[in-house]
Order: structure tokens, then sequence, then C-alpha cells
């Protein structure tokens, strides 16, 4: 991928399961959170999936929108666009009706400092949107961050594992959980809860973080020795299967890449595409934020884009300067300040 408009395409190409899936739902789509990261680009790929099935179902972006020109290009790919802050009472209750709602909208950086406007975001807005869309089928996003530190050598949280959130920003996405579940119990409404760690494509995530760091000649960490990824592509796709096992009392997945991706070996790699010796320092810490998504892989299949390619191209479209979003993952915090 060596352009805007390739990466685009690539994210927002739908495969066959998803078309098929996206055939079988009944009702139009409303995707709250539209102008995120990971807005546009699921955006697109629904619009594109629900074409390709026939089904005539709308696909509705609802976002501030502060990103020029977003909108307008939303609009003209086919979505229905509603530019509102969904904060606002009114705003929030003027939103067209959906049977099948997407939640994406969320805080974490600029945490430290303004923890209420966290809270508020993350769980108090959470608990207003599951009232005004009581009943519909709903899919929230959430993070593997309401897990634990765990030891390497564990092969990750499961869906089971205690939720132990370190930091404010963590705790606060328990807190959207637990609101949700809340309203979902008591409004009889079907709800998913995906735990996501860590979305990348070529413009930002942990891997465009080291490659940049790599470029630059900058000191890389390794206390934080371990992480998990996944190709954003793949996980916009299940977050919209995710639709059709949503389900009262919430059904909860962990979203994420099959393999423990080591952060010394991976900026080795980025370094010999690059033709740059990373500097590393510290030691790997017997412990990481990880999460073990094999019920993922079991109801969805695995990623199409494995991590060879995924390192490949990041480190490629970095060393092009192609265009970043400028939003550092933050990957090794273990303190859980954002």
């Amino acid at each position: 991928m060596r352009s805007l408009a390739e990466l685009e395409e690539r994210l927002s190409r739908p495969r066959d399961v998803l078309v098929d899936d996206l055939r079988k739902l009944d009702g139009d789509l409303l995707v709250l959170g539209a102008g995120g990261k990971l807005g546009p680009s699921l955006v697109r790929l629904a619009l594109r999936g629900v074409a390709a099935a026939g089904t005539g179902a709308r696909v509705i972006a609802v976002s501030r929108f502060s990103e020029p020109g977003l909108a307008d290009a939303l609009r003209g790919e086919g979505a229905d666009v509603v530019e509102a802050d969904i904060a606002d009472d009114a705003a929030l209750a003027a939103l067209p009706q959906a049977a099948n709602v997407v939640f994406l909208v969320g805080a974490k950086f600029g945490t430290s400092g303004r923890e209420h406007a966290t809270w508020a975001t993350n769980t108090y807005l959470p608990g207003r949107v599951a009232q005004r869309f009581a009943g519909a089928r709903l899919v929230a996003l959430s993070t593997g961050n309401v897990y634990p530190l765990v030891p390497v050598a564990s092969g990750g949280c499961v869906e089971q594992t205690p939720v132990a959130p370190v930091g404010e920003y963590a705790m606060s996405c328990l807190g959207r959980e637990r609101i949700f579940t809340h309203f979902a119990l008591h409004g009889d409404t079907p709800l998913a809860l995906v735990r996501l760690n860590y979305a990348v494509e070529m413009r930002y995530g942990v891997l465009v973080d080291l490659a940049r760091a790599v470029l630059a000649g900058e000191p890389i960490d390794l206390t934080m020795g371990h992480a998990n990824i996944v190709w954003q592509g793949y996980a916009n796709e299940v977050t919209l299967r995710a639709l059709h096992h949503a389900a009262t009392p919430p059904f909860v997945l962990n979203l994420t890449g099959p393999e423990l991706v080591s952060v010394r070996q991976v900026a080795t790699a980025i370094g010999a595409r690059l033709g740059r010796e990373p500097v590393l320092t510290g030691t790997e810490a017997p412990t990481a934020l990880l999460s073990n998504a094999a019920l993922c892989h079991q109801l969805f299949g695995y990623p199409d884009t494995s991590l060879g390619e995924l390192v490949d191209q990041t480190a490629g479209w970095v060393a092009d300067g192609l265009p970043l979003l400028g939003k550092p993952t933050g990957f090794q915090r273990r303190d859980g300040k954002f």
C-alpha cells in the first residue's frame, strides 16, 4: 500500500463472510463516533458490504466530524451523515432510529488532569445512548485495558479473566461496560462488548510508533516487551459481525491478533526494513497487557493480513513519508496514565 486511496480501499474491502452476515441483518445500521480513528473505515466497510449484500439498509454515520471534509466524503460515498455532538441530550434524542447500533465513542489521551471529562465520555454517555436506543441490537467497543497485566507466559487474558483495570482511563472503560450492561439488562437490549487491543493500519498503531522511533533514532523502552496487535480491517469486520452475537446478558469478546508480539523482534525487523539499527533500552518485564482472542478466531476466522505483511507495509509507509495520524498509542505505559 503506497497511497491513501489504496489504504482506504484495502481497509473497506468486504470479505464474503461479512457480506453474508450483513445480508442476514434486519434494519438500518447507525455508527456513533464515525469520525474517530476507526469510524471512517468501518463506515466505508459497512457501505460496501451492504451494497454487496443488496439489502438496501441505510448506513448512518454520526459524529462531530472535526476532520475537515470527512463528513462530505462519507456522504458522497453513500452514508447518511449526521453531524452532531451526542453528549448534548437534544442532539442524541434527534438521531434517527436504527435497529443496529455500533458505539465507537471514547476518550483516552488527555485523561490525566481531566479525569472527570474522560468518565463523562466513557461512562455517563453510554448510559444515555443505551436509554436512547433501548431494544436495538448494540455493539459497544471496549478495550483490553480493563484486564490486569499478566505473565507473558500465560497466553493472555480470556473473556472470563477477572477484570482489574489500571488507571483512570481503564477504570472508566470498565465503567462503560458496566453501565451498558445495566441498561441492556433493564431495557432488554441485546449487547456485545468488544474488547479491542491494539488495532493497526499504516497511519497509526503500535507498529507506526515503533517505526517512527526507529527512523528517528529514538530509544525504544522494552519494559512493556510484548503486545497484541490486529489489522484494523479485520477489527472493523468483526465489530460489524458481532451484531449477530449481541445478547442479554451481554456477549463479551476479545478482539486482537493471534500472535504474541515481541517489541524487540518487531523493532529489529522494522530496523532491517529501514536500514536502521533500533535503539533498544531496558529489559522486558515478565508481565504485559495481553489478551487471548481464541474465541474471536473460532467465531470469525483469522485475520487476512499477517503480522509480517503489517510490519513490512508499515515500515515502507513511514519510510516514504506518507501521511500519519499523529496519535501514538501509549502502549508502553504500565501505570495506566494517558
